[in-house]
């Protein structure tokens, strides 16, 4: 895709030793965090720009780059000034800054209002008292967000290879364990390839059961699905080409990365044939009793490209989430993730605001959206402001098991910062000490915001 040039809007004058800068990353995973405005942003390398599809490309070296949302505190003592896009319904523009000799020139792509904000906080207060604006406009009343149960979710531990027997397994544990799990959410591995979400993977003699047995035993039932991936090995495209997402160049359906253990395409909800099938599936798994929907990998559902309709990605997107809301129903909860920031708001009940948590803390070769555990608390902090006003934070799953680098550090990150509680561990491996820290920190996710407008 072939952005629309970046166009100069401010030069703002700043103390290139103190000003910092907070530039918001196009969807949950991307790198998001306040730095020194001289300090080198984290680049999205070129295996990542599929999930960051919104750029394109990568910015130039030194540059901060943010999707719909920068805010910039100047370090001289004057007020924050905030750039941003005045609606995320269609498109998101992004902005750019860059130091200049004792200023930032800021430019952006689209349409793009600047704010001055003089109130006590420094950047992070301006950044609550935005997010409070712009939720109200996209239809969030303020107190309105839900308080969502404690989570168990099986990727962590089983990752793909998980098995009916090891939810069997975990769903015993949590009462021989004593913990406050309300919601077991069945992860990636239960189906044949993305797309085919009702066939079973082998690995599960049928979901229908399962689910019976999991509300059976007083907990709700909750299944991990990314609705705008089709594998290039499933029935799904094998059965209805015309249903993928087409790239303008070569009329092929577009890549949305070698995800879910395979190169994926996009699903093209506009598509009248799409949107009933996507219908279909996620009806289906209500009336298996399933109310808890997490939705990975929504990004794919911005993917530019040739639809059934002609619309941007963002509107196609935007159209796909109101399908899964109203086919599953006001009282089922939906979690975005790996979803685009802005474009979500006012449609998802909570968001992954990082990267996966992974048992590494370093991120392989030092890549910036790789699951670690540097990564997902970098981006769980500087997005903490988010909290209460835009949604439920998820900061993904607590790992408290023995051999996780820097568990400590990371159930006080959940604790300080954590919105949605779940936990990743098989149940039977937890130590005295993770029993223990999955037992304090399982809790329904706190109501109000976890960071106020005064910046504490």
């Amino acid at each position: 895709m072939t952005r629309p040039p970046q166009r100069e809007i401010a030069r703002v004058p700043v103390d290139p030793d103190r000003a910092a800068v907070y530039a918001e990353g196009w969807q949950s995973w991307s790198a998001t965090e306040i730095l020194p405005v001289t300090a080198a942003p984290a680049v999205p390398p070129p295996d990542s720009l599929a999930i960051d599809c919104q750029y394109g490309a990568s910015p130039p070296p030194g540059v901060h780059q943010g999707s719909g949302l920068l805010a910039l505190d100047p370090g001289t003592g004057g007020p924050v000034a905030l750039f941003a896009g005045q609606d995320a319904s269609r498109s998101v523009p992004v902005i750019q800054a860059r130091v200049l000799n004792g200023y930032v020139q800021v430019t952006a792509d689209g349409p793009v209002s600047q704010i001055t904000d003089q109130e006590p906080g420094g950047l992070t207060g301006a950044l609550c008292r935005w997010g409070e604006g712009f939720a109200a406009r996209a239809g969030v009343a303020r107190g309105s967000l839900r308080q969502i149960p404690p989570v168990w979710c099986s990727w962590y531990q089983y990752y793909a290879n998980v098995t009916e027997a090891d939810i069997t397994a975990n769903l015993a544990a949590m009462d021989d364990l004593r913990l406050p799990v309300r919601v077991v959410q069945i992860d990636d591995g239960y189906q044949a390839a993305p797309g085919d979400w009702l066939v079973p993977s082998g690995r599960f003699a049928g979901l229908p059961d399962l689910v019976r047995r999991i509300r059976g035993a007083g907990r709700r039932a909750g299944i991990w699905i990314a609705p705008a991936l089709i594998g290039r090995s499933s029935e799904l495209l094998a059965r209805h080409p015309e249903w993928a997402v087409r790239s303008p160049q070569t009329s092929e359906p577009v890549s949305a990365g070698n995800v879910v253990r395979e190169e994926c395409t996009a699903l093209d909800v506009t598509h009248p044939g799409a949107a009933r099938y996507l219908i279909d599936v996620l009806s289906t798994m209500r009336e298996w009793g399933i109310d808890y929907f997490k939705v990975d990998f929504a990004y794919a559902g911005a993917c530019e490209g040739l639809r059934h309709e002609d619309v941007s990605g963002v509107e196609a997107y935007r159209r796909g989430l109101r399908l899964i809301r109203d086919t599953i129903g006001p009282t089922a909860v939906l979690v975005g993730c790996g979803a685009p920031i802005l474009p979500s708001v006012g449609l998802v009940d909570a968001m992954r605001v990082g990267p996966d948590i992974d048992a590494r803390y370093e991120p392989p070769d030092g890549h910036p959206t790789k699951p670690s555990g540097r990564n997902a608390t970098r981006n769980v902090v500087a997005r903490a402001w988010q909290h209460g006003r835009l949604w439920v934070n998820d900061p993904d799953c607590l790992l408290a098991r023995p051999g996780v680098q820097r568990r400590e550090a990371w159930a006080e990150t959940i604790r300080r910062f954590g919105g949605l509680r779940s936990s990743g561990d098989g149940l039977a491996e937890l130590d005295d000490w993770g029993l223990e820290a999955t037992r304090r920190l399982l809790v329904p996710s706190p109501a109000g915001p976890l960071v106020s407008v005064t910046g504490t």
